[in-house]
């Protein structure tokens, strides 16, 4: 149950890939204040594991309810259910009062996620959005404590109504925690913003809080139990090691997303592209060779309107004899790009990737203002920049 991170808007696309999208994303429920709302399929996980576990103890608590404590033991589930979408709309309704859209919501095995629109954000709006979900759960289960105290009610809906109400104030304490991916961590991550003038520093210092509270929770509620001699519940241990890795793959998802935007800025095609010259691709061998073949330059094959259409292969070239390379065409020592696979050298960013993501194969040649092939970039090298690591 986090507030999300932001993920921009995507310019059209197919209409079959955008009903892929939905789909995965699972049930739609509907629109609530204009934000749609789905129910992902690993939610009935989620919900048999309630089922499962809780009615055999509802069970033997109120043995009155006999095989209904299992449908009330489901009703807790879909209680739970309602606070976690009452926490992601606190979430998007928050983010909208600073004209931060809301792309969609979606109510999944972990609890939820609020997905947004792309959005210019600040420390200290970033720690509103993300309070907000808790502070909704807070504010539930104050609600329900009302209702218990001051209402005489029996059976299963004080059952329910307890439950309920310490529902909300567990996930509402528990997302405050001081690290992502909750929603606690947001605090961490602005106030280092705040400080060092860079989200992504902030960003990178809430994921290993992340880990830190990851470690608290394994240490307090495992292993500390555990040396004191306590007999470990199964169900529980179970529950708190899929808490643990859930929390853990968030918060190492950050760090990792962190890194991918703090390293966006040198992600230039000219700069990461190999220099390399275009000729015609009505062009001989032999010119190829003068052209910087033989030097070791990149040589690109260009369509007579300057398009590019292939790189020369230099270990093709090699195998054409002397004195067949002035009358041997160059298109038959060189291999196809991609249609449409060029991009200006500013190029960068972003818009880069996103853009590469589009094409197919795995180079791209690289022109200048004037249209001229200045170099040529494989995906080795973008991949390589992004992720900080030598290319393979």
């Amino acid at each position: 149950m986090t507030s999300g991170d932001p993920h921009p808007q995507h310019d059209g696309g197919a209409h079959s890939h955008a009903s892929e999208s939905r789909a995965r994303d699972g049930i739609k429920l509907g629109r609530i204040a204009g934000v749609p709302v789905y129910l992902a399929y690993s939610w009935f996980l989620i919900a048999g594991f309630t089922v499962v576990v809780y009615g055999p103890t509802l069970a033997l608590r109120e043995p009155q309810l006999g095989n209904g404590a299992y449908l009330v033991a489901f009703a807790y589930a879909v209680l739970l259910l309602l606070s976690v979408l009452v926490h992601e709309l606190a979430h998007a309704l928050s983010a909208r009062s600073f004209g931060w859209p809301s792309q969609k919501i979606v109510l999944n095995l972990w609890g939820g996620h609020t997905q947004f629109e792309a959005f210019t954000a600040s420390p200290l709006r970033s720690v509103v959005v993300a309070f907000a979900g808790p502070i909704a759960n807070l504010v539930l289960a104050g609600a329900a404590w009302l209702l218990v105290t001051s209402v005489e009610l029996t059976d299963v809906p004080n059952i329910l109504a307890n439950i309920f109400m310490w529902a909300n104030f567990l996930i509402g304490l528990f997302n405050v925690l001081p690290g992502l991916p909750l929603d606690g961590g947001r605090l961490v991550e602005s106030v280092v913003w705040k400080v060092t003038g860079s989200q992504e520093k902030g960003t990178i210092a809430a994921g290993w809080a992340g880990r830190v509270v990851v470690a608290g929770i394994v240490f307090f509620g495992l292993v500390l139990p555990w040396l004191q001699g306590e007999a470990p519940d199964i169900s529980f241990t179970l529950v708190m090691l899929l808490v643990a890795v859930f929390l853990w793959q968030g918060a190492s998802a950050s760090i990792r997303n962190a890194g991918f935007r703090s390293r966006l800025p040198s992600i230039v095609a000219g700069r990461l592209a190999v220099p390399a010259v275009g000729v015609p691709n009505f062009a001989s061998v032999d010119q190829a060779v003068q052209a910087g073949a033989g030097q070791g330059v990149v040589v690109v094959l260009c369509a007579p309107d300057g398009k590019p259409q292939g790189v020369v292969d230099p270990a093709a070239i090699a195998r054409v004899p002397d004195e067949a390379r002035g009358s041997t065409p160059v298109t038959a020592v060189g291999y196809a790009l991609a249609p449409g696979a060029y991009v200006p050298e500013s190029a960068s960013g972003q818009e880069l990737v996103q853009y590469l993501a589009q094409l197919q194969g795995t180079e791209y040649a690289v022109i200048d203002a004037a249209g001229l092939v200045v170099g040529l970039l494989s995906q080795r090298a973008v991949v390589s920049a992004i992720s900080g690591r030598p290319a393979r």
